[in-house]
């Protein structure tokens, strides 16, 4: 008896200490559950694996391996756990090995790797481990087929659906969901009406279905009609409404809910801010008893979009709990409202803190870095990233390349893409695009041809050819852009759009391929928009041809009175053929249409602060400085056979008046700063909001073999790298 009592003790004590252990690591207390573990005078192997999964669910996969690696003993549900937490963290060699290593495997060792190859877009290594399982259940079938349906590829998800020995209610669904999903909302419902049973997901996969694919009222008509409901129907069938605008009938159902759901509220919310209705929102928000984290998002999400950003800040500070969720609701609204250096603080005051950002807001922070080329900052948060582990993350991974090419540094982006074991098309278009972007078309092309040619699991996508024919442009490829256009729907089965049209004229008028550009937009199958025409009036200004210029001009005024872009492109053309007349008259047009032109910045980082000049700037501390560089500059720039370019004053004054105002341009301020501020032997790196104009783009070229320093320059088309006086565009921009 003593025994018993002895071992039912002794077993009462590692039950608890496991379950106290795995409470911690699930609050993400990841210290504490280790130190339950450690103080544990006897383990088993639930204790261990407890431990391993702890670390896992807490970013810490090589304190898992660790672990692992201690074990005395070892089953299959810690070798199973190994390869889900190594799949999770992105560590698919690691995960492979492991299952290598495997003495025997069960059903669920199998299906782990499958699911975890198709969480990261493996699908064909997903679907050759799939054939070769010595058994499959219900959970494998309903893993690879979700992986099809997630890779869009719904009519082989359908042929194994097919194949399928049994079928419960879960993968009929899932089934309806793809159809749904690709919009082919009358075979969903053929199968939904072929379904055996049905539960009150199956109705609410259907019912959101329709919703989902702008037919409100047959979902609505299915709704009434369903044998019962639950939170999630009531809240798909809200969610429907709001979405098309028909937030009035929204409250009406919301009314009529037995119960008010906190699920269906917050949704509400959601729909209102999405609608504008923010006083509508107010009144709900504030009468609501129970609120959670989704319920003040709602309401931030809301504010910030509308641009009542201090609105939004109020809700925020006033939430009881500042989660990960809220705060980084906040940096994004921030960021999305031009607030970009307020959406870094918070991120940095959160890093303060301590709390763990979300992917998203990682993501959001990267962003951030990359609109304001803010390469230190954006080192900053790499490093940040790199603990975390979320540089596993393909998209993050993806973010880094990003901001790293509009940083203008290379080096780093290739590195990572290099580095990376796991590559979506995501990633291989931000190189593509990335090399673009820097006049580098040579590379991205290289780039292009070795997805196409290597990757069997990758093919591209609408962006890649966009990439690609701005890279082609950019260089001005032109064979090479019409044989890359032609072959989207030949050979990869895309219909180009707009977006590549857009790049074709674009292509063309560089080139001086003015006729070709108008004979295409004429061709094309589908209406052209303000970025084609836009394209067009660009290769009318580089090579003056002032018949079609003003042709572009009056399609885009038509169709986008307000952008202030037609208007200053085509005062740029008649200045620059001295027709002062009708410069005034766009001048007038634009004061009674009330447009406004965009004032043109530009930036420099120096010393982990941004350094902001307008043109003609005054305002700057260091002014005095910046006007003896600029000085000290001009003399040296004669003597180098500079002459200013009095085309790009488009003002009707005399030559000394337009040298003086060229010799302000805020370009020519930042990079006199960085001439005196950014170390010897480290690139000055200066951003534009605009184009940078061409007597800047000579000045910076002759100031680069002058002042023996590398200048990159980012305007808001592209990259120019200035070095021994000549730029990486070869003038050809």
């Amino acid at each position: 008896m003593k025994s018993y009592i002895q071992c039912k003790l002794y077993c009462t004590s590692i039950i608890s200490a496991n379950s106290r252990l795995t409470q911690f690591a699930k609050n993400g207390d990841i210290k504490m559950a280790r130190k339950v573990f450690d103080e544990m005078r006897d383990r088993n192997i639930a204790s261990w694996n407890s431990m391993i999964s702890g670390y896992f669910q807490n970013g810490q996969p090589q304190e898992a391996r660790n672990v692992f690696e201690r074990m005395p003993e070892k089953n299959i549900i810690t070798w199973n756990g190994m390869i889900t937490g190594y799949m999770a963290h992105g560590m698919i060699e690691d995960a492979q090995k492991a299952f290598e290593s495997m003495h025997e495997r069960n059903v669920v060792s199998w299906t782990s790797m499958v699911r975890g190859y198709l969480h990261h877009g493996m699908v064909k290594d997903a679907e050759a481990l799939f054939w070769v399982m010595p058994e499959k259940n219900v959970i494998s079938w309903t893993v690879m087929m979700g992986g099809l349906i997630q890779d869009h590829r719904i009519d082989e998800a359908r042929a194994l659906f097919d194949k399928m020995p049994e079928k419960d209610v879960v993968m009929w669904t899932n089934l309806v969901m793809g159809y749904s999903q690709e919009g082919r909302i009358a075979e969903a419902r053929d199968l939904f009406d072929e379904m055996p049973y049905r539960n009150v997901i199956s109705w609410t996969t259907m019912i959101s279905g329709y919703a989902q694919n702008g037919m409100v009222d047959i979902a609505r008509k299915l709704f009434e009609v369903m044998p019962w409901r639950n939170e999630v129907t009531w809240t798909a069938m809200l969610t429907g409404y709001t979405q098309c605008g028909r937030t009035e009938e929204a409250v009406e159902l919301l009314r009529r809910m037995p119960e008010r759901s906190l699920i269906a509220c917050n949704a509400m919310l959601v729909g209102y801010a999405q609608n504008g209705k923010l006083l509508d929102a107010q009144r709900l928000f504030s009468g609501m008893r129970v609120k959670d984290d989704a319920s003040w998002a709602a309401m931030i999400d809301g504010y910030a979009k509308w641009g009542l950003v201090r609105e939004a800040m109020n809700a925020f500070e006033e939430a009881p709990e500042k989660t990960p969720t809220l705060w980084g609701a906040m940096i994004k609204g921030n960021g999305r409202n031009g607030l970009e250096l307020e959406a870094l603080n918070l991120f940095m005051q959160m890093q303060k803190y301590g709390i763990m950002p979300t992917h998203s807001t990682v993501i959001t922070a990267l962003t951030v870095c990359a609109s304001l080329a803010l390469l230190d900052k954006g080192k900053q948060i790499h490093s940040y990233v790199m603990k975390l582990g979320f540089h596993l993350d393909v998209f993050v991974a993806s973010c880094l390349i990003t901001m790293y090419f509009k940083c203008g540094n290379l080096c780093n982006a290739h590195d990572i893409f290099m580095r990376s074991h796991e590559r979506d098309v995501v990633m291989w278009n931000a190189m593509i695009t990335g090399y673009a972007q820097h006049g580098l078309g040579h590379e991205a092309l290289k780039f292009f041809y070795s997805l196409c040619e290597t990757q069997k699991d990758i093919a591209p996508d609408a962006v890649t050819f966009v990439g690609v024919l701005t890279a082609c442009s950019y260089t001005g490829r032109v064979a090479e852009g019409w044989r890359v256009l032609e072959s989207m729907s030949r050979d990869f089965s895309i219909e180009p759009k707009t977006e590549h049209y857009a790049c074709m004229v674009d292509l063309l008028g560089r080139a001086g391929y003015l006729n070709e550009a108008m004979d295409l937009i004429r061709s094309m199958p589908c209406e052209p928009d303000a970025v084609v025409w836009g394209a067009l009036l660009g290769g009318c200004r580089t090579h003056a041809n002032m018949d079609l210029a003003e042709v572009a001009a009056k399609k885009l005024l038509m169709l986008e009175p307000t952008n202030s872009g037609p208007y200053v492109l085509l005062s740029n053309l008649y200045a620059s053929g001295e027709r002062w007349g009708e410069v005034e008259e766009l001048r007038k047009m634009m004061r009674e249409r009330n447009v406004r032109k965009a004032v043109g910045c530009s930036w420099i980082e120096v010393e982990k602060r941004v350094h902001v000049f307008m043109g003609g700037d005054v305002k700057h501390t260091e002014h005095d400085m910046i006007m003896g560089v600029l000085e000290r500059l001009s003399g040296a720039l004669r003597e180098a056979g500079y002459k200013a370019d009095g085309r790009y004053v488009l003002h009707d004054v005399d030559d000394e008046e337009k040298e003086q105002s060229l010799g302000m341009h805020s370009e020519k301020m930042a990079v006199a700063f960085g001439i005196a501020r950014v170390p010897s032997g480290v690139p000055i790196r200066v951003m534009k909001n605009l184009r940078v104009c061409g007597d800047c783009h000579d000045a910076i070229k002759l100031i680069s073999r002058i002042s023996e320093r590398k200048i990159i320059l980012r305007d808001a088309n592209r990259f120019h790298h200035f070095k021994n006086g000549s730029c990486s565009c070869g003038d050809y921009w």
